[in-house]
């Protein structure tokens, strides 16, 4: 399939909508579904292999406009069921569509902190999109209104026109609040809880704050800058962020508390601990965790051969378990850092693939390889303990599992060996264990999830959880929705 340039898309788009405009008349329902789904503007798939820069280019104003104007806006809206913070989503995306660009991003805010961010990277296919009256009529869900990308560009023109101000702050109550993580939901738990006047500390163990926003999610899905932005906007309502601060090892949960004064804490502190596989040959150079290898990229830049000191393997053929948006940010980021192949091993087939159906198409159109319906059995290295290759089985698909998905099932006798000099393993990451482990009393899952009640409280007075800590590896939106609910609990104390 040809590269389509924005240029070509832009002026499509134009044409279109000053079609429709010189109508001067409302449009029907059917001539709303008449409207063709704008396409996302990306760069050239031969010119991003070999960039960090963002893949997708955002749509032009009169997209943005014409893909507004296919919402049916149903009065059930069911786009909102599926968003986690509850955004009034047919309010916004009409705002949009009647190029009242400044009313849609407020009707956003109302709701969330982060829209550039959601914008980019939340699986909209699965929640607000999801239920899309249009791609229902449509018959094809990918058909749906465009309400991320729609989201990214009112968000990204408030940010580029100066627009962007922080939220207010109502009069200083002398209340203090520590938020342990500066993630998706400590973001939006310190907004909302400045927001009321109290005092907030964010404490961050990396040496700079984001979280997964930062070390996890690459450049080329989402631009540093961004989350920058809106760490800035934190600060400027007063909240204080204080990096290199480990909480469990620089200062105890409990103490926060107990000796320095806070009168509430949220932990956010997400999900850091890598799984893997237990086969043989995981201890051999050349076997990274996605943690591990996004953190050395994405945090510390080992990408920028010529300026960063941070180590990298340097590979030839790469192979990535898993099939998850981790998976795929770590199969294109090998690319990028120039491996000759890279082969993404899923045990399932693409159909039952977690990863966003865009992020497989770039990934694709990037060169990465999928062997579906295989996965490995050992790590093979040589003497000198550097892998060498991967043994691997090949499987069928038997009766659903818990998931809901198609279990996978060995063929016996298929064991064949794939050349490869590296291994990543994207399979999942398990919640952090140190706060747990650091903090008597504070109950948590088997897997290590901090346990919470319905308002986000745990075990312990006065300590709220949220995110990926108490979720296990979910998305940004949920997180956010988990933080929303967390602030208006640690509000609603403090009142009282």
């Amino acid at each position: 399939m040809s590269h389509v340039t924005r240029e070509t898309l832009a002026a499509a788009a134009k044409r279109d909508l000053e079609a429709i405009l010189q109508r001067g008349k409302p449009l029907t329902p059917k001539e709303r579904l008449a409207i063709v789904p704008q396409e996302m503007p990306t760069q050239d798939p031969q010119v991003r292999r070999r960039t960090m820069s963002e893949v997708a280019l955002g749509y032009t104003a009169e997209q943005s406009r014409l893909e507004s104007l296919r919402c049916l806006q149903c009065r059930n809206a069911p786009c909102v069921e599926g968003c986690p913070v509850r955004i009034d989503i047919p309010a916004f995306v009409k705002a949009a569509g009647e190029g009242d660009i400044q009313a849609a991003i407020g009707i956003i805010k109302r709701n969330s902190l982060l829209p550039s961010v959601c914008g980019r990277v939340c699986p909209q296919e699965t929640q607000c999109q999801e239920n899309c009256t249009v791609g229902k009529a449509l018959k094809d869900t990918a058909k749906a209104v465009a309400v991320g990308r729609i989201e990214r560009f009112v968000a990204d023109w408030e940010r580029e026109q100066g627009k962007a101000l922080p939220p207010s702050v109502k009069p200083e109550t002398g209340r203090k609040v520590a938020v342990i993580g500066t993630g998706p939901a400590s973001i939006t738990v310190a907004a909302d809880v400045r927001r009321e006047g109290h005092q907030v500390v964010m404490f961050e163990a990396f040496h700079k704050p984001g979280g997964v926003m930062v070390y996890g999610i690459p450049e080329f899905r989402l631009p540093k800058r961004i989350v920058e932005a809106e760490i800035s906007a934190l600060q400027a309502m007063g909240v204080e962020v204080r990096t290199n601060f480990v909480i469990g090892r620089t200062r105890k949960l409990r103490d926060l508390l107990d000796k320095d004064g806070f009168d509430a804490a949220f932990v956010g502190t997400g999900a850091g601990l890598p799984k893997f596989m237990g086969i043989e040959g995981e201890n051999l150079v050349g076997v990274f965790s996605a943690n591990e290898y996004l953190t050395r990229v994405n945090l510390m830049k080992a990408h920028d051969f010529e300026r960063a000191d941070t180590p990298i393997f340097r590979s030839r053929v790469v192979a990535v378990l898993g099939g998850g948006n981790v998976a795929m940010d770590a199969a294109r980021t090998a690319v990028r850092l120039g491996a000759e192949a890279v082969h993404i091993v899923y045990r399932r087939t693409e159909k039952e693939m977690p990863a966003r159906i865009e992020e497989v198409g770039h990934a694709k159109e990037e060169g990465v390889i999928f062997h579906l319906l295989e996965n490995a059995k050992r790590i093979v290295g040589d003497e000198q303990g550097l892998v060498t290759g991967m043994e691997c089985l090949r499987y069928e698909l038997g009766e659903p599992d818990a998931s809901g998905r198609r279990r996978p099932v060995e063929v016996k006798g298929s064991e064949f060996i794939m050349p490869v000099d590296t291994v990543i393993v994207a399979i999942g990451n398990d919640s952090n264990p140190l706060i747990p482990r650091t903090t008597g009393g504070l109950q948590v899952t088997k897997w290590g999830n901090i346990i919470v009640d319905d308002t986000g409280k745990t075990s312990i007075d006065r300590i709220y959880a949220g995110g990926d800590i108490v979720l296990g590896a979910a998305t940004v939106i949920l997180a956010m929705g988990e933080g929303r609910r967390a602030a208006a609990s640690i509000n609603a104390l403090l009142k009282g």
